[in-house]
């Protein structure tokens, strides 16, 4: 049985529009909303709204320029290298904050169109070190928007507990491989599909799908 009304936080990767298509199976209306917050990577805003417009989702695109300014990192500065974190420190391409900000305002957009569910695609399986996409911060920021709002949203990580062969595996389940794979921006050099193949974000991706693919063998 489908749910009413839920938001996806949509960048037009690989993991958020798996999990799009994981909620248009499970709710019976679903909206997406993207943050420009100046990334470097700005393409994976053309690339959300034409994989919103193909797969008829409202898509909600909101300016958050402001953690462009608060917190520069090599996701929103050419003269940051992309690197990843070496003796316990975090990726350059961590970005303080943002799923705070993300879900946070997510919540809000949910509040004012009556949604009740959240739908975002992190994972702490895969997830690079990153605090902000570990399952405790995510049970934590959904009694704080629960308590914040009075209501009682709940935020879905169909992600969460598996790896990126696994999210190939899932999109593969929802009928969407060929899509996820054409038609999305991981790559941190803002190259549609495969992608450049050099970047973590790259691969990370390509092992997973090989991995995929290898298992079906």
């Amino acid at each position: 049985m489908k749910h009413d009304k839920a938001v996806v936080v949509f960048s037009g990767g690989q993991d958020s529009t798996t999990c799009l298509f994981w909620a248009l199976k499970n709710f019976k209306e679903v909206e997406a909303v993207t943050f420009d917050y100046g990334q470097r990577h700005a393409l994976e805003i053309e690339c959300a709204k034409q994989i919103a417009q193909e797969l008829n989702v409202r898509h909600h695109i909101l300016n958050m320029s402001l953690l462009n300014q608060l917190a520069p990192n090599a996701l929103t500065r050419d003269d940051i290298e992309i690197k990843e974190g070496e003796e316990g420190e975090l990726p350059s391409t961590f970005v303080p904050g943002r799923n705070l900000v993300f879900l946070s305002f997510a919540g809000i957009l949910a509040s004012q169109i009556g949604a009740k569910h959240i739908v975002t695609g992190v994972c702490e399986t895969d997830f690079s070190g990153y605090p902000d996409c570990r399952d405790a911060f995510v049970k934590s920021l959904n009694v704080t928007l629960n308590l914040s709002m009075d209501t009682s949203f709940v935020i879905h990580t169909p992600l969460m507990w598996i790896d990126k062969a696994e999210t190939w595996a899932l999109a593969d389940q929802l009928g969407a491989f060929d899509f996820v794979r054409q038609k999305t921006l991981t790559c941190y050099n803002g190259i549609i599909a495969d992608g450049c193949g050099e970047c973590p974000a790259c691969k990370l991706r390509l092992q997973g799908m090989e991995a995929y693919v290898h298992s079906l063998k």
